[in-house]
């Protein structure tokens, strides 16, 4: 175990920087926490979550694949390099972490994406312990621990200073050389100790899983509930942007002169142009897209990865919803009496 003081916060920052793009949580012009590359002088944040998950620092929200150059009847296909820089991503909390883990199974499955390959590979993760998780959190449903983030360095703050645990070969390469003294486990384990008091009384912890899972989909699918429950839903697509685990996109190419330029870009299963066909729209009710969102977290996922659920409870969707209708509420509507409290 090492450690810093909190007042040398940036010391530490600099250091990392020192050996790879850094990004850092940090508050923007607009109040709003996100992932920001760490420049000298920049403040961590003090707000538990960042607005958007650090996915985007793995699956980028617009990412330019490939080039078409068309020169009379000629095509000339000048491929994008995939990511080839090294980089630290500092402050990611363990549900966030978690949901590396699910979008893994979904891109680097053979054939696996290059682009999020590349990405995984030069990037390191120090996770942050939530000393104080809100009311909207509830990873513990599916069996993430907030005081156990994971990663490849766990960080917890204690005693005014910033505890570092190296947990793979890349964290304890990436301390190496930082001037960071060593340190006992005391602070870190009553730290812990008092998160997971705090996460044990949090409302929303107390969802039960036990309804849904990957052999429930007859039971689930034809719901009346699902009428009820999508009634409301605006199509906004909100919750798909703020999601970590969320991985739907679209391909699209653009004309720019004598090239032509391909994107893939995120997409939701929310909106009515999502999967549109010469066809049709396979899905063209709100309450078809709405049952599919859920559907995929709590059931068709877990059925193709050895029951994992493709949520991990970071309650973005709860705290950014317009009209408030989120996965938990559909774990209460659909989950039976244990999810009734």
């Amino acid at each position: 175990m090492k450690k810093i003081e909190k007042k040398n916060l940036s010391v530490l920052f600099e250091a990392l920087a020192a050996k790879a793009a850094l990004y850092i949580p940090a508050d923007n012009a607009a109040g709003q926490s996100q992932f920001t590359r760490y420049e000298a002088g920049m403040t961590l944040s003090e707000k538990l979550n960042t607005a958007r998950s650090p996915k985007d620092l793995f699956f980028p929200q617009i990412e330019n694949l490939v080039d078409f150059q068309v020169f009379g009847k000629e095509i000339q296909v000048r491929e994008r390099k995939a990511p080839e820089e090294d980089f630290i991503l500092f402050g990611v909390r363990g549900c966030d972490c978690k949901s590396f883990e699910i979008l893994d199974k979904v891109f680097l499955s053979e054939p696996a994406d290059g682009y999020y390959a590349a990405r995984r590979s030069h990037g390191i993760v120090m996770t942050l312990a939530c000393g104080a998780p809100e009311e909207t959190c509830f990873c513990g449903v599916f069996g993430i621990d907030p005081a156990a983030p994971g990663g490849d360095v766990s960080c917890y703050f204690a005693e005014d200073a910033l505890f570092l645990q190296p947990l793979t070969s890349k964290g304890e390469a990436l301390l190496e050389g930082i001037a960071l003294e060593e340190a006992g486990d005391e602070a870190v384990e009553a730290e812990k100790t008092s998160i997971r008091r705090i996460a044990d009384r949090l409302p929303l912890n107390q969802l039960s899983t036990e309804a849904f899972g990957g052999d429930k989909t007859k039971t689930l699918f034809d719901r009346p509930e699902w009428e009820t429950l999508a009634k409301s839903c605006i199509g906004c697509g909100t919750c798909t942007f703020v999601c970590p685990t969320c991985q739907c996109y679209d391909v699209k190419e653009f004309k720019a002169g004598d090239t032509v330029q391909r994107f893939r870009c995120w997409d939701s299963c929310m909106y009515s142009d999502f999967t549109m066909m010469s066809a049709g729209q396979p899905r063209p009710t709100q309450k078809e897209r709405f049952r599919q969102r859920f559907m995929h977290k709590l059931v068709y996922y877990p059925a193709n990865n050895e029951g994992l659920f493709s949520c991990v409870g970071c309650g973005r969707c709860v705290a950014k919803c317009p009209i408030h209708m989120n996965i938990a509420k559909v774990m209460k509507t659909l989950g039976g009496a244990q999810n009734e409290k």
